[in-house]
């Protein structure tokens, strides 16, 4: 139950304040790995994407597919998982997920064809898609507003450095050693969080949530305009994110002629910088709530700078030489890790415990459009132009929709009342 203040009132597992900050702390840092290792696996691809391209002889628009099909099983799987999430706890469902991407990861190193790393992508994708909404049911139970923001952000860090150790180190690693040994590695090493994570002591005291008939249906999270309009936002903050993803190793090495090395550092660089930008905003976010400000205008602050930012960085990439490009990339890697704690702590504000997993699985599902269509348009657009400036500007363009649906689409970040589901009316609050 939250108060007039946006707060929990009380925990909801019942627990003294001082334990329930330690649950959410150990909960937090568990889930920062695991989003850590999630982004290092699905970034790996990308990283190896100079290499594997000579070795095995792939054109762009192959590679553009291949860079997208993580997300042919990711982005539906959202929605299924979401229902998983609520009816049935996340603990098992969460440490399959990373076996199978796990061993998946590994196995892409064993594999020589187009089409047999392609099966490999698709069941990286369905062991990955059930981070978010996990992490988001447990989170909306075990944490209150007021630190929300910085639980997400040790998420949102994770997010960041996954990307930056995974370019960094998998990048030179692979520079020495080759692609397939970094795969082999990265996967077999990923199975080791399970460990940690089975030995957690149970932390779903409110089980019976999940199972509540009082939660809301996706019928009723459907007919909520914030519900479609934070979908939106974040398809595109993951528009932008995704393009550097997939892109940013082989436009540095391809179109600004770095070495793989010379690739890793900077591509580094940019995470590094998106993760700073990731903490910042969440430990601002908190002082600004705890301080008085609304949930509403903290958030919506956080989404406005950050994607007029990062807009202006990616034109400025498509229209200035090497070296001013360069400072334009690192900035836009901070421009987009301001909103990465903000995504997902609104859904959580909004939804409240009752029907985070499900609404973060529907969020999360079209965000994740995303991941499809910005490799396979990017591939298309530099196969057609040799060229990546059309693509920094149509990533530019789409985070600049993300601001619109997040100030004018989303009317408020606060938690929605809901309403229990009747014969006649299946309506909630706005």
């Amino acid at each position: 139950m939250y108060n007039d203040k946006n707060t929990l009132a009380v925990p909801l597992s019942g627990r003294p304040e001082s334990a329930f900050a330690v649950t959410t702390a150990r909960l937090a840092s568990l889930f920062a790995v695991v989003v850590f290792i999630n982004y290092v696996d699905r970034g790996n691809l990308a990283t190896a994407a100079p290499l594997l391209r000579d070795e095995l002889h792939f054109d762009a628009v192959q590679m553009g597919l291949l860079l997208s099909a993580f997300y042919w099983t990711y982005t539906p799987s959202q929605l299924l998982v979401g229902f998983a999430a609520e009816r049935y706890g996340v603990r098992w469902l969460l440490a399959v997920g990373v076996g199978l991407w796990s061993l998946a990861t590994a196995f892409t190193g064993l594999v020589n064809t187009f089409v047999a790393i392609l099966v490999l992508r698709l069941l990286l994708g369905l062991g990955e898609s059930v981070v978010f909404p996990c992490s988001s049911k447990v989170l909306s139970q075990n944490s209150t507003l007021k630190d929300r923001g910085r639980a997400n952000a040790a998420i949102a860090i994770g997010l960041s450095l996954g990307p930056a150790i995974g370019t960094f180190v998998g990048g030179l690693l692979m520079a020495e050693y080759g692609w397939r040994m970094v795969f082999l590695a990265f996967g077999l090493v990923s199975l080791l969080w399970l460990w940690p994570w089975l030995k957690t002591p149970a932390f779903e005291a409110r089980r019976g949530t999940m199972q509540n008939p009082d939660s809301p249906s996706i019928g009723q999270i459907l007919q909520q305009r914030s519900a479609w309009g934070a979908a939106l936002g974040h398809f595109c903050s993951n528009y932008a994110l995704y393009f550097v993803i997939s892109w940013m190793p082989l436009y540095l090495v391809k179109e600004r002629g770095f070495s793989m090395a010379g690739m890793a550092q900077l591509a580094g660089g940019i995470y590094v910088l998106q993760a700073g930008g990731a903490l910042l905003s969440g430990w601002l976010v908190d002082r600004a709530i705890a301080a008085g400000t609304t949930s509403n205008r903290a958030y919506k602050t956080v989404f406005t700078v950050s994607g007029l930012g990062a807009a202006i960085c990616f034109v400025g990439c498509a229209m200035t030489t090497s070296h001013a490009a360069t400072a334009f990339i690192l900035a836009a890697g901070l421009s987009m890790g301001l909103s990465t704690p903000a995504v997902f702590a609104s859904a959580q504000t909004m939804a409240g415990p009752l029907a985070s997993g499900r609404w973060v699985g529907f969020q999360n599902f079209v965000a994740n459009l995303a991941g499809i269509f910005a490799p396979i348009l990017t591939g298309f657009i530099v196969e057609r132009t040799h060229l990546f400036a059309g693509a920094f500007v149509l990533a530019g363009a789409i985070t600049v929709l993300g601001v619109f649906s997040w100030s004018v689409i989303v009317r408020r970040i606060a938690p929605v009342q809901w309403q229990a589901e009747t014969p006649a009316s299946s309506t909630a609050a706005p």
